[in-house]
């Protein structure tokens, strides 16, 4: 069922246009957290889209004397390119951590430097790249472009929808976000490849429309998608079209919705609420994607900072890193988290080692049963933008 992504090359206006599309903020975002440097420590800037921060950065410190400052950043593509271009991003951010597959835009324009795989110990030791992003794979283009890699990949992920089993009972299809016995209980993502890609498999994989590929759609399907959601937008079927983590998490956690198309680290966080959330198997299969931090381009960086990025990219790829990540979010990172978590007690409890023991098993499972690998610059990318306004518009 996956598919090779299949990109096109736009133009630097047209990636303009699309941020200006989606009304964002040109503006650098507030920092997550801040840490206290001490004089001979090196600060990497990293601007992360809320789930790569493990929320203590001092072994690295301590390891290497970097430290890492975290800034808040949106996920949608034309969000990245208007924060790096428009934003001031580029003179700000050291590394950005999003989901991959941006490599071209952000390549072409020159935002983001390749990745010399040689500073980074801990690549050849993460067989997750050997198994799911080498070339002539699909999630080979989420960090490369041409044939040389530009993102380092964090963590690796199936996505589908949540929902409230109290108020639904089990469900294992994306039909239960256009079921109309949940109307006005619905939330989608605000980003054409999340909910978008998430209709059109569930279109295709039911027979509801002549689908190809659902991750590289035409604009003829990309049309009978948008006017399905709009339909079903004007029916009240959806609650909200939400935009932040926060918002996704406030919905659930405060039953404003039963079912909701999200990530795993909101459901993972509604359940500290006390919410008993669950996250769908979907029979139509998982939105697949992998997380890449790209190192920004700064022609002005010493060798001194270029070196304390390496670092803490290496860092991400680590075993320490891999199992906080794995625990707080549900993702799979790196081979090296689950041992780690298993063979340090003092860091991480039986119990805890189990839990991401399993979440790694579970990812894996989605990844072999598969589904549609997320596209985050469409062929026909200009099409999508203004289809999706046009479903927001309704």
């Amino acid at each position: 069922m996956t598919r090779k992504l299949h990109l096109h090359s736009p133009h630097r206006r047209s990636l303009l246009r699309g941020a200006t599309a989606f009304g964002l903020v040109s503006a650098v975002g507030m920092p997550m957290w801040r840490p206290a440097l001490a004089q001979d420590q090196v600060a990497v800037t990293l601007a992360d889209i809320g789930v790569g921060d493990p929320g203590d950065w001092s072994r690295l410190a301590q390891q290497t004397g970097a430290d890492v400052k975290v800034i808040a950043i949106g996920n949608a593509p034309s969000a990245v390119i208007n924060q790096l271009v428009a934003g001031g991003g580029r003179d700000t951010y050291d590394i950005v951590n999003i989901v991959g597959g941006m490599q071209q835009p952000l390549v072409e324009t020159g935002l983001i430097d390749p990745i010399d795989i040689s500073r980074l110990k801990n690549w050849d030791k993460n067989s997750y790249i050997q198994d799911f992003l080498d070339p002539d794979t699909p999630g080979y283009e989420f960090i490369s472009y041409d044939g040389q890699i530009y993102g380092v990949p964090t963590v690796l992920q199936g996505e589908s929808f949540a929902y409230l089993p109290k108020h639904t009972g089990e469900l294992d299809s994306y039909g239960a976000l256009f079921d109309p016995k949940f109307r006005g209980y619905v939330a989608l993502e605000d980003n054409y490849t999340t909910g978008g890609q998430k209709a059109a498999l569930y279109m295709k994989e039911n027979g509801l429309a002549d689908i190809e590929d659902p991750a590289d759609m035409t604009p003829e399907e990309l049309d009978t998608v948008i006017d399905f959601l709009i339909e079903k937008k004007k029916d009240g079927q959806f609650r909200v079209i939400w935009s932040s983590f926060e918002q996704a998490v406030s919905l659930l956690a405060n039953e404003e919705v039963y079912v909701m198309d999200c990530w795993e680290p909101i459901v993972y966080a509604a359940r500290d609420k006390g919410v008993d959330v669950v996250y769908a198997d979907p029979k139509e299969g998982y939105l697949l994607w992998a997380m890449a931090a790209y190192i920004v381009n700064n022609p002005n960086r010493s060798d001194e900072q270029t070196q304390a990025i390496y670092d803490a990219l290496d860092f991400m790829l680590g075993p320490w890193y891999g199992a906080t990540i794995t625990l707080k979010q549900g993702y799979m990172t790196n081979p090296q988290a689950t041992a780690f978590a298993e063979q340090n007690p003092d860091i991480f409890t039986p119990e805890q080692a189990a839990e991401i023991v399993k979440i790694h098993d579970n990812v894996e499972q989605k990844f072999a049963i598969g589904g549609s690998w997320q596209n985050r610059w469409p062929t026909h990318v200009d099409a999508y933008e203004e289809a999706w306004q046009r479903f927001k518009a309704s």
